[in-house]
């Protein structure tokens, strides 16, 4: 089976800036922070946070980490990671024509192939948004989260701001599986959701100060507002996608439909409401 396919971290590393503080003027100061601080009166976001908690939770009992020895070392870790992904990853054909067979999977060679395989597509796409390809996958994810996520659920409210998650990583994903129908790629990871996110800071943050580490400008941390870094980065994703060939690889296409999918929806959502001013009641014959 081929390596999944991974709804991929994004290519810079950015903190928000939104909170007003010293300026950054070292690499040092960047990677403190990293950690937004909050301001008085705001409560915790604590959507961002179990959704953070949850990654990384399922990553580490997962055959990914390397951390549980029930799965092995070598040849047995990787049937184990193939099994794993299968099980708990998208396969965009499977969205269209249901389960595949397991014989059909493609499992490395020697791997034994389960006799059946308990798996509900439509389910798999809400599964796959926690499962992720290695460590660096799963931080990259995850800090994108932590730092935009905070900001987007602080405005929607919590409750809103997870229906807004989920729903999004479903869009996201399928709308890769419409680009990808006959693909027998596995397809996992957190960003076509955290893309979404990205898309509503976007249009809710637009003008908030983002320091930024791009490498084509060695690393120097410069502050941008976050329609420059996130309109740079969508189009980076938009490029890619266009260019993207098959096999292992990053996802990109779910990366445009979530973050498109959730710009038009909080724009949607909080787009400012025009009053109608009061007119004077015009007099005629039928006034009293």
């Amino acid at each position: 089976m081929p390596p999944p396919r991974r709804q991929g971290e994004p290519g810079f590393t950015s903190r928000l800036s939104t909170y007003r503080g010293p300026t950054v003027r070292t690499a040092r100061a960047v990677v403190r922070g990293l950690v937004p601080a909050r301001r008085p009166g705001v409560r915790p976001p604590l959507v961002t946070y179990c959704l953070i908690g949850l990654c990384v939770l399922v990553f580490l009992v997962s055959p990914l980490s390397g951390l549980d020895p029930a799965y092995g070392t070598g040849h047995a870790q990787l049937c184990a990671q193939a099994r794993y992904f299968d099980r708990w990853g998208v396969i965009p054909v499977e969205l269209w024509h249901g389960t595949l067979a397991p014989a059909s999977l493609g499992l490395p060679s020697g791997c034994p192939v389960p006799a059946r395989m308990v798996k509900v597509p439509f389910l798999s796409v809400l599964t796959s948004l926690f499962v992720h390809g290695g460590w660096a996958h799963l931080l990259g994810n995850m800090l994108f989260l932590y730092v935009f996520g905070a900001g987007v659920e602080e405005r929607m409210g919590r409750a809103r701001f997870a229906v807004f998650y989920v729903v999004t990583g479903y869009v996201a994903t399928y709308g890769y599986a419409l680009g990808h129908q006959g693909s027998t790629q596995t397809l996992v990871g957190a960003s076509g959701a955290i893309s979404g996110v990205l898309g509503a800071y976007l249009f809710l943050h637009p003008s908030a100060r983002v320091t930024s580490l791009f490498p084509f400008l060695l690393f120097l941390p410069l502050r941008f507002p976050a329609w420059v870094v996130l309109a740079f980065w969508f189009g980076l994703q938009w490029i890619a996608a266009r260019t993207e060939q098959a096999g292992p690889a990053v996802a990109y296409l779910a990366h445009v439909t979530g973050f498109v999918f959730g710009f038009a929806v909080t724009a949607a959502l909080f787009r400012p409401r025009s009053k109608l001013a009061p007119q004077a009641v015009t007099r005629g014959e039928g006034q009293p």
